[in-house]
């Protein structure tokens, strides 16, 4: 999740629809997973979807996030390759936006599931329609609320990328999160770095490295791994959720 100027993070689903194919297409293959059922987040969680801001708005936000200068400093191929996935695991993308992420995580996970979750019903409008044009089938989008980071209690591995910042009861939402998680389970949590940056949210919405780890530990979280040189202006802090051996 991104730095908006708002006090929410953001999850993925979207509205459920397919393109009808044109005639003459041949239909395309079917990808793994493709004859699950994909049901739609936004009808499931009874949102009128003439209450949605329009696609053209959307569209400017989408575009901010997956702008091609955001890889070279958010280094997308390395952080998914320093999450250690076998291909199997269920990881569950908290505040997955576009699906910038999640949709990477979808292709290192061949045998496993992303279910990418997002509060902005708009964005998962676009993640879910993207799963069902585009014929993704281990991907699952989801509506959460604000105060619920909505984890699933089979992922093996959960993801915060540009959250927790976002989040007003910090603490309040990480112990929910943890509530929500198995023993065992992997925390990734990829949040702005002290100081002056080009890149992120002013530095009074930040929260301190050392402040967060505290917060982290005091939601029972057990720290595993740190790496702060993988990624020039951000985190990249691993935990998990104890009772149970974790993968480094």
């Amino acid at each position: 999740m991104t730095h908006r100027a708002i006090a929410r993070w953001t999850l993925g689903a979207a509205l459920a629809f397919a393109l009808p194919a044109r005639a003459g297409t041949p239909p395309a293959a079917a990808a793994p997973h493709a004859d699950a059922p994909i049901d739609c987040p936004l009808h499931a969680k009874q949102v009128d979807p003439s209450s949605l801001r329009p696609f053209a708005e959307t569209e400017k936000w989408i575009q901010f996030l997956e702008k091609p200068e955001r890889a070279a400093w958010q280094k997308p191929d390395e952080v998914v390759a320093a999450m250690g996935l076998a291909g199997a695991e269920t990881l569950v993308d908290v505040g997955a936006g576009s699906g910038y992420f999640a949709f990477r995580f979808s292709k290192v996970l061949p045998r496993g599931k992303v279910i990418a979750t997002d509060v902005d019903p708009e964005m998962v409008r676009h993640m879910h329609r993207k799963v069902m044009t585009e014929h993704v089938g281990n991907v699952t989008v989801v509506l959460a609320s604000p105060d619920d980071p909505s984890i699933d209690p089979a992922a093996d591995v959960v993801f915060v990328c540009n959250v927790i910042h976002h989040v007003e009861q910090r603490e309040a939402w990480l112990r929910r999160a943890f509530a929500e998680m198995r023993p065992g389970a992997r925390l990734v949590v990829l949040e702005f770095k002290d100081g002056k940056l080009p890149e992120g949210p002013p530095e009074a919405a930040k929260i301190p490295t050392a402040r967060l780890v505290e917060m982290l530990r005091h939601a029972g979280f057990a720290p595993v791994a740190d790496r702060p040189d993988l990624l020039p202006y951000q985190t990249f802090l691993t935990f998990a959720k104890p009772g149970a051996s974790v993968q480094r």
